[in-house]
């Protein structure tokens, strides 16, 4: 009896699965994998040059569209990502990839991509994680051992700090060699390694030269390649870094952080492998599937203006602000294809405006100046008022006068572009003068806005391994460079995440450290895998949510007017069940596109399914406009006898109850 259950089951299923997924059609991939070598922009529909065969079978392949239905099947529409997770060391027992891997599966749950600065902060598409946990091979374990060991008795010991400084690279070099074993890879590399404790505490450092009293360099025990890989040494350490005084996103001394769950008390095997599951996931979320910071539209043409406003006394003193190492980091990537799409090319321009002799800059700085009060203890407390820019109020003043700014600055107007002005003041204050505060560049949508004086350096609000971090407010390339990403590519800073179970951003600073633009604990301007995918995602994203919200807006448009039977003819019908199963079939191909990381073909796929949409959208229009409305007249239904005389009989009842109350309903009277 289960057997026959079972089989009855299974056949129930494959006859749903039957109608419900869509089988492939012949031919259709071939076809247009040869229409992105023909047309690889996508300019020209590629519905019209469609075989009439092929055209059948899209016909053939839903004939009977549920509009409701089709409407589901965009909105489960979902990305799905590889993550290897690869175990070094000794340590880790024989069942602790299985172990991992069970956590991580638990603890799944599938989720929107988000936006920080918009509205409507969840976008259409969802993302999902395919996990491969395993063992690291043990020469992988023996290498990383030795290198670790002969940097530590080769490395002297800090007055300054209990942590031995060993340079990351030590390690990266032989994580890198094993990656590229691997090649080609089409997923995301973790490298979770436990080679046990060592002589000394170390931790690693992500450029030359030590700490002093006047510059803190951040120590760390994780690092994030060019290549897809990151690594994260669970023994090095432990660290701690984030706000000093107040604030969100600190890792804190101790084992109560993931990063951090091999120091501390001893913990049981499935509690260190649960707090290495949180501290994955908490990478992905973060590294491989970031909010954007606002949406982004493709362009061809991408250019940035840098419009330097340099006071009398600093227009020759660009020390900290090389703009030829800003171009440089983002052209070399561009050059290796790891932050354009296909067809996109990118330009930098510079421009130069006297201060002295700009009304609107000065009456800018002067109305966007505000002041704050600080408290300090001296001999006793002392009040002291000290000044900032206010970039909001900054950012408006700019807006309303970008004409008068393109006309001080020269610059032409680009019709077919996406220009993003990048305004830095070079002022002649001799006091410290940062945008709101705490920042030396602020990246709004339409505009990056930067400042600095001449005051050198100050201490920040940050922290690092129990010594203040410093800002050196005169360099402004790794500033410069983070608010570019989030500007032109719409790339969130690390620390930066949308969390709809808050409801707001959160602030992590868990991965602000080692190769990323963002942040103050880390020197280092180039980009790393994270950013350059991001970019180039971005893109892709905004135009995939925007060709989902479109079509649905289009099917409830067909719902509102009685369902595609009744709004569309017959060949208008035909035409667009097949325009349907197209637009579908390269929103799908786009997403594979996307999952094995191939962005160029996403993008082929997406501008090729505009065309569809527009299809879908003109056909449901023109059916719409020529609806007419129709009188139907009815005949009059015939005289209800039946009820009418039961409700004379009921209510002659009702009166000859009443006559005859007296009789029917004496009262007795009770007799003495």
């Amino acid at each position: 009896m289960p057997t026959t259950t079972t089989t009855v089951l299974l056949f129930l299923l494959l006859i749903h699965l039957t109608i419900t997924t869509p089988s492939p059609i012949p031919g259709l991939d071939t076809f247009l994998s040869h229409r992105s070598t023909v047309d690889p922009s996508s300019t020209n529909d590629s519905f019209p040059s469609l075989p009439s065969s092929l055209k059948k079978s899209l016909s053939l392949s839903s004939p009977h569209p549920h509009i409701p239905s089709l409407i589901s099947s965009l909105l489960s529409l979902t990305l799905p990502l590889s993550l290897h997770i690869r175990l070094v060391g000794s340590s880790f027992p024989s069942d602790s990839s299985s172990l991992l891997q069970t956590f991580l599966s638990t603890a799944h749950i599938s989720d929107h991509f988000h936006v920080i600065t918009t509205d409507s902060h969840r976008l259409s598409i969802k993302h999902s994680p395919h996990l491969e946990v395993s063992h690291a091979g043990s020469t992988l374990s023996s290498r990383l051992s030795e290198a670790l060991k002969s940097s530590i008795s080769e490395s002297t010991s800090s007055l300054r700090s209990p942590l031995l400084s060993i340079p990351y690279n030590t390690v990266d070099r032989i994580i890198k060699q094993d990656f590229d074993r691997e090649k080609p890879v089409q997923g995301v590399y973790v490298y979770l390694i436990n080679l046990g404790s060592q002589s000394k505490n170390y931790a690693y450092s992500y450029s030359e030269g030590d700490s002093s009293p006047g510059f803190t360099k951040c120590l760390g025990t994780i690092w994030t390649g060019k290549e897809r890989y990151l690594w994260i040494d669970l023994s090095a350490g432990p660290v701690d870094y984030g706000p000093a005084i107040s604030g969100d996103g600190v890792l804190p001394r101790g084992e109560f952080h993931p990063l951090t769950a091999m120091h501390g008390r001893p913990k049981s095997h499935k509690a260190l492998l649960a707090d290495l599951a949180s501290l994955i996931w908490n990478a992905y979320q973060v590294l491989l599937v970031p909010s954007l910071r606002i949406p982004v539209h493709f362009q061809n043409s991408l250019i940035v203006e840098f419009i330097h406003i340099y006071g009398s006394g600093s227009g020759k003193d660009l020390s900290g602000l090389d703009w030829k190492e800003i171009e440089k980091t983002f052209m070399d990537e561009a050059n290796e294809g790891g932050l354009l799409l296909r067809n996109q090319n990118l330009a930098f321009r510079k421009y130069e405006v006297n201060y002295d002799q700009c009304s609107i800059c000065s009456f800018a700085i002067s109305r966007s100046i505000n002041s704050y009060t600080s408290r300090f203890l001296f001999d006793n407390y002392t009040l002291i008022v000290s000044e900032y820019l206010d970039s909001k109020r900054l950012h408006q003043i700019l807006s309303d006068s970008a004409e008068e700014f393109r006309r001080m600055a020269g610059t032409p107007e680009e019709d077919f572009s996406r220009v993003l002005p990048v305004y830095v003041f070079d002022l002649d204050y001799n006091t410290l003068l940062m945008l709101d505060r705490y920042h030396q560049s602020v990246a709004f949508r339409d505009m990056v806005i930067a400042v600095r004086t001449k005051t050198t350096q100050t201490v920040s609000d940050y922290s690092c391994n129990g010594r203040h971090m410093f800002t050196h407010t005169r360099v402004l390339e790794r500033p410069l460079v983070g608010s570019i990403l989030q500007s032109m590519w719409g790339v969130s800073p690390t620390h930066l995440s949308w969390s709809p179970r808050h409801n707001n951003t959160l602030v992590d600073y868990t991965w602000s450290v080692g190769q990323t633009p963002f942040g103050p604990f880390s020197e280092i301007s180039s980009l790393s895998f994270v950013q350059k995918d991001a970019a180039r995602r971005n893109v892709l994203l905004t135009s995939l949510n925007y060709s989902i919200s479109s079509v649905i807006d289009v099917l409830e448009s067909i719902i509102a007017h009685g369902g595609d039977r009744k709004l569309l003819k017959q060949n208008q019908h035909v035409q667009f069940i097949q325009r349907w199963n197209l637009f579908k079939y390269k929103l799908d191909k786009a997403i594979s596109a996307m999952s094995h990381k191939d962005f160029d073909m996403a993008l082929y796929y997406l501008r090729s399914s505009d065309h569809d949409m527009y299809a879908i959208h003109s056909l449901v229009y023109h059916a719409s406009q020529e609806l007419e409305a129709s009188l139907v007249c009815f005949k009059d239904p015939p005289f209800p006898w039946g009820s009418v005389s039961m409700s004379a009989v009921v209510f002659f009842a009702l009166v000859y109850v009443y006559s005859k109350r007296e009789s029917l309903f004496r009262n007795k009277r009770k007799q003495f």
